[in-house]
């Protein structure tokens, strides 16, 4: 490059500098400078004051702006929230009678003072002052009846009485005597000629007919069986007595065990006769 510049021929176009010939006019200064005015560029970020943030944050839109476009981004408008809180009472909900017990007036020396009513705690104790009273009142009748009521020794003593005239011949009557069922039969002269002439020494549990009967026509034995205590059917069984369904036990006429599982003849309350034709048993 140095050597194109340094031609004879070339020389003349390549300076960087060119000759101006005055023309009598405003001399042209030939710098290669041109002057361009200042252009003033706010600036893109706001300082201002804390006071003045806080207005602007709560009351007008945030402007964020960069660069000389000025693009900017807004934010929704923020209001003012008042900090004071009224709690609901919910008076328009409530009766009249649930709101007078809930609060009451008291007037004291210094003026009138609204105060809460415990009802919670009145209510708790209602009802534990009745539930005790209940209790109390069961224990007390139970105590009364128990004292009003026949002891043991009384209801073993107790006795019943059977007019023998409503038991016609041959049949059997039923009673009930202590919680038990109580036969009465009214036996003919054929059952006790029977009865009379069976073999003691044959049965099961011997037991001669004249020791479990006091008047010959009148069977009074208690109507349980003495194999698990079912009750027998009067009657019925090969002996014409009475038969156990459970578990096939047979007595004859006079109440003793003949056939089946049976170990012991019928029982035979205490009894006796009055006036001739009232039975009393126990």
């Amino acid at each position: 490059m140095n050597v194109i510049a340094k031609s004879t021929t070339l020389a003349p176009f390549l300076r960087a500098t060119a000759t101006a010939v005055s023309n009598g006019g405003i001399p042209v200064a030939a710098t290669g400078k041109v002057h361009k005015p200042k252009i003033a560029v706010p600036p893109s970020v706001r300082r201002t004051l804390q006071q003045t943030t806080y207005q602007v944050l709560l009351t007008g839109p945030t402007c964020v702006s960069s660069g000389v476009a000025g693009a900017s981004v807004l934010s929704p408008v923020r209001r003012c929230i008042s900090d004071v809180w009224h709690t609901p009472t919910f008076s328009g909900q409530t009766s009249p009678i649930i709101a007078k017990m809930k609060c009451k007036i008291q007037t004291q020396s210094h003026g009138t003072v609204r105060r809460p009513e415990r009802v919670s705690p009145i209510l708790s104790q209602l009802a534990s002052g009745s539930v005790a009273g209940v209790y109390g009142a069961k224990v007390i009748v139970l105590n009364l009846v128990g004292m009003l009521s026949a002891s043991a020794d009384v209801l073993a003593m107790s006795k019943i009485e059977i007019k023998l005239d409503s038991i016609p011949e041959g049949k059997s009557a039923v009673f009930k005597w202590r919680g038990k069922p109580l036969f009465v039969r009214h036996r003919g002269e054929a059952e006790i000629a029977t009865e009379g002439k069976v073999d003691v020494a044959s049965l099961r549990d011997p037991e001669e007919d004249s020791a479990r009967v006091k008047d010959p026509k009148w069977l009074v034995v208690l109507g349980v069986c003495t194999h698990l205590g079912c009750v027998p059917i009067a009657n019925a069984g090969d002996w014409g007595g009475y038969y156990c369904p459970c578990h096939g036990s047979h007595y004859d006429a006079s109440g003793r065990i003949r056939k089946g599982p049976a170990p012991l003849n019928l029982e035979v309350p205490p009894y006796e006769f009055v006036e001739g034709n009232v039975l009393v048993v126990g």
